[in-house]
């Protein structure tokens, strides 16, 4: 190619990047807004996933690639190939545990990033400087943090971490990181090593510090809010890289998990400066137990065909799966139960509390992949008012959700919580594992009352016996 011809073709391929750029960004705005409606989730994964292969392959073109084709193509090949080792056989259960361990790897990225751009300083103004520590600051916070609540959910840590000044702890950490990010760009040239390795271990130790303090019950959450941290952290270095893909893709992502942030701390009535800074003696539920002067701790059991006769001369049946049932796999034989119900000409409806699968949406997806139509699944404001006048509840796996002490009970951790009205139905049908408590470890009430009864075993193979009583009416 001829000198004149050369920085033509250079600023021609450079034109296309950013148009591509720029696509990208859009379909990432679209397919979002797609995935937001159960019946067009799918087609508009399908766009974000063009989205993000597009920006990935028009990156190969760009100007300061610098022909370094070969080390991208084997990031992209290791990358690749790590993350279908772990989600390959992955249970739908267990998604939560993995999106905690991608948000960490995308934080870890873009702080991975800003440190790139943070050593050759002097090519930045001091507000992009800024903007990069920044993002460098929020991508490490998420980066460790979202790899300590992951190894929660593994069951590799259990319990919390305490101890004295915790709290003042992590905040001079978080002062004496951003003191030391604020020295590196008032020195003027390339960043200090020493001074730039100090605020990367200030900035993971903080993720560190912060998750382990934090209840198990809440861990959820915490994959919600470092969802928020990975996705400004992005957002942020987008625009240090002038890269229109990453700034919009990255805000877009903070603001979907905000929202939903909001909705699960709303849902379990937690506000988040509870879940970030409670104390031990409001996060650790395990020794709490029953008051035995409201209850007599029986619980009445049931059998299949008990539970298959009331159910099949009901006229109205809300049925509320949990946490317990996606465990146990058994929405398949929870829709062949309904379609039998429904024959009979039973009202089924399903009532899904926002927080009844870890996450919100979860449960609703694990239903509609059975074929459970859209229009009979509830969320909680729809389908509260309905219990009083719903002749059958039937629980599967649902404890905290259902938890009545939540209403009833000032001293209870869990109290002000919204909860699935089901103890206002004429009759209450439990499927659980065994005698126990829930993720919280408190006790419930509901399961102690009068018109309640216990059907006790997994929970597919409890429903397979009910299904096998119904076939017999």
């Amino acid at each position: 190619m001829s000198d004149l011809t050369q920085p033509i073709a250079q600023g021609f391929a450079q034109n296309i990047a950013q148009i591509v750029y720029l696509i990208s960004a859009l379909l990432f705005l679209f397919g979002l807004k797609r995935m937001s409606l159960p019946t067009t989730a799918k087609r508009g994964l399908s766009y974000v996933v063009i989205a993000m292969l597009s920006a990935v392959l028009i990156t190969f073109i760009h100007r300061e690639v610098q022909n370094n084709y070969l080390w991208m193509a084997m990031a992209i090949f290791i990358g690749g190939s790590v993350a279908t080792f772990l989600t390959k056989g992955i249970k739908f259960t267990e998604t939560p545990k993995m999106i905690a361990l991608f948000t960490g790897l995308g934080g870890g990225s873009a702080a991975a990033l800003a440190a790139v751009e943070i050593i050759n300083l002097d090519y930045l103004s001091d507000t992009v400087k800024y903007i990069a520590l920044a993002g460098a600051l929020i991508g490490s916070i998420s980066f460790s943090g979202s790899l300590i609540t992951y190894l929660k959910l593994q069951g590799s840590i259990k319990g919390l971490i305490h101890f004295p000044m915790q709290q003042w702890l992590n905040a001079l950490i978080l002062v004496v990181a951003i003191t030391f990010g604020v020295a590196i760009v008032l020195n003027g040239g390339q960043a200090d090593v020493t001074s730039l390795v100090l605020f990367f271990a200030l900035s993971l130790s903080l993720g560190i510090l912060v998750t382990i303090s934090i209840s198990d019950a809440d861990t959820h959450i915490l994959i919600a809010l470092f969802n928020i941290f990975t996705g400004i952290a992005i957002g942020l270095i987008g625009y240090v890289l002038l890269n229109p893909t990453m700034m919009i893709a990255g805000f877009l992502v903070a603001a979907a998990s905000l929202k939903l942030t909001l909705s699960m701390t709303k849902s379990m009535n937690r506000p988040i400066s509870n879940v970030l800074f409670g104390d031990e003696a409001t996060d650790d539920y395990s020794n709490l137990s029953l008051d035995s002067s409201n209850t007599n701790l029986i619980a009445r059991e049931l059998q299949s065909n008990d539970a298959a006769m009331m159910m099949a001369f009901a006229k109205n049946i809300i049925i509320v799966p949990g946490y317990g049932m996606a465990v146990a796999q058994a929405q398949h034989k929870l829709w062949e139960m309904s379609k039998l119900l429904i024959d009979k000409d039973v009202n089924i409806r399903f009532a899904v509390h926002p927080v009844a699968g870890r996450m919100p949406g979860h449960m609703n997806v694990l239903l509609a992949e059975t074929g459970i139509p859209y229009e009979s699944i509830y969320d909680i404001d729809e389908i509260n008012g309905e219990f009083d006048s719903t002749d059958v509840v039937l629980l599967i796996g649902a404890n905290d959700t259902t938890n009545t002490s939540a209403r009833n009970d000032q001293n209870s951790p869990i109290f002000g919580m919204p909860i699935l009205n089901v103890d206002r139905a004429k009759n209450v049908i439990v499927i659980k594992r065994a005698e126990g408590t829930g993720f919280s470890n408190i006790d419930n009430p509901l399961f102690y009352q009068k018109n309640t009864g216990i059907l006790y075993g997994d929970a597919q193979s409890v429903l397979g016996k009910v299904v096998g009583e119904l076939k017999k009416l």
